[in-house]
């Protein structure tokens, strides 16, 4: 609810028009600056945070559609230069259609990412290609310090 509330031109669905169900929908927002004081060095971003398409209706295009509408509204409505994304390294139906169809690049592997501890790809494309080498090395950053971080609790825990 928070992102409807929030970032309200950004979540699509995909309504089958015979049934009226809902077949697949989108979830993005808008990245914000955190912290006491604004960082000079954001950049306007969106994130996909959750896609789904019903088994039935995928290979239709409708993730596709809705990945490129969300798009449209990052870059057109919040000004955005790029959007990211996090992907199972397991889910090769996703990875194809992010990096082959939408054009999507490969950043960085994200180490124990989610819950069940399979590490992640982090995903972007640039609306924008002027900030692409300052966000591929501070996502590169950032992901070398949260692994550091989670090697060194692993390592805390078992001893």
């Amino acid at each position: 609810m928070y992102h409807i509330m929030t970032w309200t031109h950004l979540p699509h669905v995909a309504v089958d028009e015979y049934s009226g169900k809902i077949v697949g929908y989108v979830l993005a927002k808008m990245e914000e600056e955190t912290g006491p004081k604004k960082d000079h060095d954001f950049i306007k971003h969106g994130h996909i945070t959750s896609i789904s398409v019903l088994r039935d209706y995928r290979k239709l295009g409708i993730a596709t559609k809705l990945m490129r509408a969300a798009h449209n509204a990052m870059t057109s409505i919040y000004e955005a230069k790029y959007c990211s994304l996090h992907v199972r390294e397991s889910n090769r139906a996703a990875l194809g259609m992010y990096s082959d169809v939408l054009k999507y690049e490969i950043i960085d592997r994200e180490f124990e990412y989610y819950a069940d501890k399979e590490h992640a790809w982090d995903m972007v494309l640039f609306f924008d290609r002027s900030c692409s080498k300052k966000v591929i090395a501070q996502k590169k950053a950032e992901h070398a310090k949260k692994k550091a971080e989670k090697l060194k609790k692993q390592e805390t825990s078992s001893t």
